[in-house]
């Protein structure tokens, strides 16, 4: 028997069909997981949710609703989203086979988030980069898109085979623990004229994500805003661009 997975937390962006939720809520209770995250969902309780949930029905009832993602990822450590398509601002994709290896390495997270987007577009590349990590499970047949409960049940089959369990140290930031590290690195690096004012992202976006994979404990963390409140403290009287400096990209 696999080990079951008290740590992960599943989250759905704007699923719209009940259907598919209430076949999620059954994968997890496959497989022991038991946090269900909704972002701006259809009618999770609605009779077709229920009825394909089968004895799984409580995990809707249990399941938290956000606004948006940033907010149902704020006190997760890791993220994987789910997504197949690539681009610069979602990054390489790893294989689901791989998350365990390269996620849950360090110190014992209290919570690791899997997202996975619309059952019709996915996710935007703003949610993906929202994420530390980006997954994606290989489908060598002409149909590259699973269905949303079966892309759920693979990846939390994937994680059940890897051995991991619960049992945090506390020692990992989550993810609102790195957002004033990010709020230090943006003004940082725009007050030096390192970003490009009409495409910050491009800069940020794989930054964050280093500096998340990277930082492994809170201590870490306080050491790298120390690092950046002095380097923000250290440019006050600085003046910026010089007229004729390049434009970074």
């Amino acid at each position: 028997m696999n080990a079951p997975l008290p740590t992960i937390v599943v989250v759905l962006v704007e699923p719209r069909t009940p259907g598919n939720i209430g076949m999620v809520a059954r994968a997890m209770a496959n497989f022991g997981a038991t946090e269900l995250r909704l972002v701006n969902p259809c009618d999770y309780l609605a009779e077709a949710a229920r009825r394909l949930a089968v004895d799984a029905v409580g995990h809707l009832e249990s399941a938290r609703v956000f606004p948006d993602l940033a907010a149902a990822l704020g006190d997760c450590e890791r993220s994987v989203a789910a997504s197949r398509r690539s681009g610069k601002r979602r990054g390489a994709a790893i294989d689901v086979s791989q998350v365990a290896r390269l996620c849950l390495q360090g110190p014992k997270l209290q919570r690791l988030a899997l997202v996975f987007g619309r059952e019709d577009a996915g996710l935007t590349s703003g949610e993906v980069a929202c994420c530390t990590h980006t997954a994606a499970i290989a489908t060598p047949g002409f149909l590259g898109s699973l269905n949303l409960a079966q892309a759920v049940l693979i990846f939390l089959y994937e994680l059940s085979r890897s051995g991991m369990s619960g049992g945090s140290t506390g020692e990992v930031p989550t993810h609102d623990d790195f957002a004033p590290l990010f709020a230090q690195l943006a003004r940082v690096l725009d007050r030096i004229a390192f970003l490009n004012p009409h495409r910050p992202e491009h800069v940020l976006t794989p930054l964050r994500r280093m500096l998340a994979r990277g930082i492994a404990t809170r201590h870490e963390l306080e050491l790298m805003r120390g690092i950046w409140s002095r380097l923000e403290e250290s440019i006050n009287d600085w003046r910026g661009r010089r007229r004729g400096d390049e434009k970074p990209g």
